[in-house]
């Protein structure tokens, strides 16, 4: 019996709820913000219509970089050899879905339905989504830790006093402590299973390197994109300061679940520039061309390719 991909994910429908409705606050809140800022978000998208046409080429081919590179690292979490050119249409599909569904929900299940698809169990298709998700967050701390010593100042830490930090302190393990004791008997399996499949794609030096190099690829060509249009729009900040704090902005945005991080990475990324002395009709343009070539122009193909695969039953 094949499990029903279409059913309501672990989370249950409760847990559904609760992050659609925190997607709703963290889209009002970015929507109040672009009111409040729309003076320069209009100047940002005139600076943006009459930018660089080299630097924005350069910026769609990294964009579309992207999604060869997500197939790569997908087909590196797996050691059975996946289709490639499904692969990467099944990549452009899941990124389209991730920015209509709540927090990676999207990309998600469509990928692990084209990984039942090409025969992997469902458990083993969702510890192959886990692999690559661990191989991306690890490369994103690598990099930033490999930048930021050669960008000193521009990731500070907010001064938090010492009652404050151990008030946070303490809160956390009241909460974790009782939390983790009666999760973790449940996922001790899951984190087996994922454990088990690291160690033997690791025993396979294709698969490791295709794991390994598709997710610093990822990682790498979505920054290549920001720099690209930052130089398009004629930012003064250097490729490897542009590249930090996209990383930086990223990760802070991964924590609130909005739809492929809409509003919440634009925010992010736009204070993130801002903080480093950009000013805001500069930051704005370099959002909005940022997000143009990564969300809104392959949106609509996207769902276009998700619909035919879904057709084809290749999904």
């Amino acid at each position: 019996m094949v499990p029903n991909v279409n059913a309501t994910p672990v989370l249950g429908r409760r847990g559904l709820y609760w992050q659609s409705g925190a997607c709703l606050v963290v889209l009002l809140g970015a929507g109040w913000l672009v009111r409040r800022h729309w003076p320069a978000v209009a100047h940002g998208a005139v600076r943006l219509a009459v930018a660089d046409q080299g630097w924005l080429l350069v910026a769609a081919v990294a964009a579309v970089g992207t999604w060869a590179s997500s197939a790569l690292a997908q087909q590196g979490s797996v050691t059975r050899r996946l289709p490639g050119g499904r692969l990467v249409a099944a990549q452009f599909a899941a990124s389209a879905a991730n920015h209509v569904l709540p927090a990676g929900l999207g990309a998600g299940a469509v990928n692990l339905r084209f990984l039942m698809r090409c025969g992997l169990p469902a458990s083993r298709g969702a510890s192959a989504l886990a692999v690559k998700a661990a191989a991306g967050a690890a490369v994103r701390l690598a990099l930033v830790a490999v930048l930021a010593p050669a960008c000193p100042g521009l990731l500070r830490m907010p001064h938090v006093s010492v009652a404050a930090l151990l008030a946070v302190s303490a809160a956390v393990v009241v909460v974790l402590v009782p939390l983790g004791a009666r999760v973790w008997p449940r996922c001790r399996g899951a984190v087996a299973a994922v454990t088990a499949d690291i160690r033997a794609l690791h025993a396979r030096p294709v698969r490791a390197a295709a794991l390994w190099g598709g997710s610093l690829a990822f990682a790498g060509l979505h920054a290549l994109v920001l720099i690209a249009v930052s130089r398009a729009v004629g930012l003064s900040l250097s490729p490897a300061r542009v590249a930090l704090l996209y990383l930086a902005a990223s990760g802070a945005a991964a924590l609130l679940p909005t739809p492929g991080g809409l509003g919440s990475l634009d925010a992010a990324l736009a204070l993130a520039l801002t903080a480093s002395g950009t000013t805001a009709s500069a930051a704005a343009s370099a959002v909005l061309g940022y997000r143009l070539l990564t969300v809104w122009l392959p949106l609509l193909p996207g769902l276009v390719v998700l619909g035919v695969l879904i057709r084809r039953r290749a999904l």
